[in-house]
């Protein structure tokens, strides 16, 4: 991504809510079933809460059933990058804004078609359109 946001830990704290911080910068997780998007079902985009980037449309959001908001496809193949991470004691894919490098969530291969990804999302790391200040 071309104009790509780098900022101070401190700046990060400054501008994020503790618990943002936590999941975008420290790579944290909200607990399943207790983020504001997971039960979502409206229209219109969400962004990266850290940076304002265009992540995902909710016409690409489905319930997996995992407790955490689920998308099947991103808003265009350069919104997130995909990052191995061995954390836990698993292998699995990390996902994070390509602009900010803020911690999104991981995406996992058991999603619904066309793509049959499962973006799964902590629902700190993103705003809704009609949530943005």
């Amino acid at each position: 991504m071309s104009d790509k946001i780098e900022k101070s830990e401190d700046a990060w704290k400054a501008e994020l809510t503790p618990e943002q911080y936590h999941v975008l910068r420290d790579k944290g997780t909200e607990r399943a079933w207790s983020g504001v998007y997971n039960d979502f079902k409206g229209d219109g985009n969400f962004y990266c809460a850290g940076c304002g980037a265009a992540l995902f449309d909710a016409g690409t959001k489905f319930d997996s059933g995992s407790g955490w908001p689920s998308f099947y496809d991103m808003v265009n193949p350069e919104a997130v990058k995909e990052i191995s991470d061995a954390s836990h004691g698993m292998v699995r894919t990390e996902v994070v804004c390509a602009k900010c490098d803020g911690h999104l969530g991981h995406v996992f291969p058991d999603g619904p078609n066309p793509t049959g990804l499962r973006y799964c999302i902590n629902s700190l790391s993103i705003v809704h359109e009609g949530d943005k200040e």
